[in-house]
């Protein structure tokens, strides 16, 4: 009266595998500094057959565990229906008992191989019992057996434990014929489905907001979406090899993966028209427009362009000269540029440029002001230098 009754599951061929984690960890020493890191134990087991594969890694990370995953398929040599997960983090965002949320790197993965993911309940063994008990077993038959080695690298510690596993699925059962590489051989391994063609490439997720220079962040690396998503709220998938930007389950931006920190990839398509423009303007783009004007401006614009210790400060007026063409037109701008080349000019030769075709004195004949031709007309108001030195030594005298 007081025990549940027990639902006996029954486990088609090809069906479902089960995995999880072990309970117990087995050390790892580094020899440089000495540190110790506890290895986890991967357990894959399939629901007919019983046939069983262990692996160790770093940790339960989302990486860690997909690759486990892949591994253990790769171990069966298909893939079956279903695959039953416990609700650990790296697989299962948020538990449920009728509708868990699965990782969407792990739905990617599940995609990838054509293979159904449905997690346990939570705090219910019973549903996922046959890794229950298949980790017991690597614990008893693996994990023990190498309590008292000293291991090294992860890669170590798998090569002792793949040698175990050999022998645990060759060890004959019990109370049943055969052993659990025989069953599998014999009556599972042809229900499994072939393993895809090519190699999967693990995806990870980040939601992020569009900044106002309608970049997304990825690691400290920046890239660029279309500007009207700016203030958006967007998915990102990135992979070691690219970086893909999702709003509202449409891809909007896709990009090489970078791993430059804290640079850009920005893709002109991405931005405004107007930091289009003058994204594209470089010194010699600019040379280029101004020698299409004529050769005074193009003068004129490689003086502006050496002015200065920092040559993108005057791309600026440049690229104002270059477009006072479309009002005034190549003939006058190209002789304002000659008037001002004439006379020189102190601080912003576009300024200048501006005066003079709003003033038409670009036709205005140019005058020799060499020191030969300028006469000054002495008057009462001007003093001149024997002023000044009178004023100075009776200045000294005093």
């Amino acid at each position: 009266k007081t025990l549940n009754p027990s639902m006996r599951q029954i486990h088609n061929y090809g069906e479902k595998c089960f995995l999880d984690f072990a309970g117990h960890t087995i050390p790892i020493n580094n020899s440089k500094t000495g540190e110790v890191k506890n290895a986890q134990i991967f357990v894959a087991c399939l629901g007919a057959s019983n046939y069983t594969f262990a692996f160790a890694v770093e940790s339960q990370s989302l990486e860690n565990w997909i690759y486990c995953n892949k591994k253990a398929l790769d171990f069966f040599g298909g893939v079956p229906e279903v695959l039953v997960p416990d609700n650990l983090k790296s697989a299962v965002n948020k538990a449920c008992r009728y509708e868990p949320s699965v990782n969407k790197s792990y739905l990617d993965f599940a995609k990838h191989y054509d293979v159904a993911i449905m997690p346990a309940r939570a705090r219910k063994p019973q549903d996922k019992a046959k890794v229950e008990v298949a980790v017991q077993i690597v614990e008893r038959w693996i994990l023990a057996a190498l309590r008292k080695e000293t291991f090294f690298s992860i890669h170590e510690l798998n090569q002792k434990i793949a040698k175990l596993l050999e022998q645990l699925n060759s060890k004959e059962f019990k109370k049943l014929d055969g052993n659990r590489k025989y069953i599998f051989e014999k009556f599972e391994k042809d229900k499994l489905k072939p393993l895809p063609e090519d190699s999967f490439e693990l995806q990870l997720w980040k939601k992020a907001k569009v900044a106002p220079d309608y970049h997304v962040e990825v690691n400290k690396h920046f890239y660029s979406v279309p500007y009207k998503y700016i203030a958006k709220k967007v998915d990102i998938a990135f992979s070691i090899h690219t970086v893909n930007i999702f709003y509202e389950n449409q891809l909007i931006a896709k990009h090489l993966r970078s791993c430059d920190r804290h640079k850009y990839s920005t893709v002109d398509e991405h931005m405004p028209k107007g930091h289009q423009e003058q994204s594209s303007w470089n010194p010699q783009r600019i040379r280029d427009w101004a020698l299409k004007i004529g050769e005074n401006t193009a003068e004129l614009i490689e003086k502006i362009l050496k002015k200065g210790k920092y040559p993108a400060i005057n791309y600026r007026p440049c690229i104002g000269i270059i477009r006072l063409e479309k009002q005034y037109g190549r003939e006058r701008v190209d002789k304002a540029a000659q008037r001002l080349l004439k006379y020189g000019f102190r601080y912003s030769g576009y300024q200048s440029m501006k005066s003079i075709l709003a003033r038409g004195l670009e036709n205005e004949p140019l005058e020799d002001f060499s020191e030969e031709k300028v006469k000054l007309e002495f008057h009462e108001n001007i003093r001149g230098a024997e002023y000044y030195q009178e004023k100075k030594e009776k200045f000294s005298a005093n």
